[in-house]
């Protein structure tokens, strides 16, 4: 009996474990290459500037967005003219969209 109850116990806690990873959005370290640019100056995507990284994923392009603060430190650098770069930082979801907060950005 104490076996059953504790296999339904830890079946439990890993049915919590995995739902609170899909609703909260996995936090994943990620290094992407690709063109740094505005979502609404260049891609025409957006109503309000926003920084972004388009990169190829499974041979398909993805449009990741910067988080507000990465936005504000890097926006001026490519709001007129995109660039070609590296993005390092931690990735994850907000809604349909991925975001990026990023810890290190280099131009190529």
């Amino acid at each position: 009996m104490r076996v059953i109850v504790s296999s339904l116990a830890l079946l439990g806690l890993a049915l919590i474990l995995i739902a609170g990873v899909e609703a909260g959005g996995e936090k994943k370290e990620v290094t992407l290459k690709g063109k740094i640019t505005c979502a609404k100056c260049d891609l025409g995507v957006e109503k309000a500037c926003a920084t972004v990284i388009v990169t190829k994923k499974d041979k398909k392009e993805i449009t990741v967005y910067f988080d507000k603060e990465s936005n504000k430190k890097y926006h001026g650098d490519i709001c007129t003219e995109a660039k070609n770069g590296t993005v390092t930082g931690t990735l994850k979801k907000d809604g349909k969209k991925d975001v990026i907060s990023v810890k290190e950005l280099s131009y190529d």
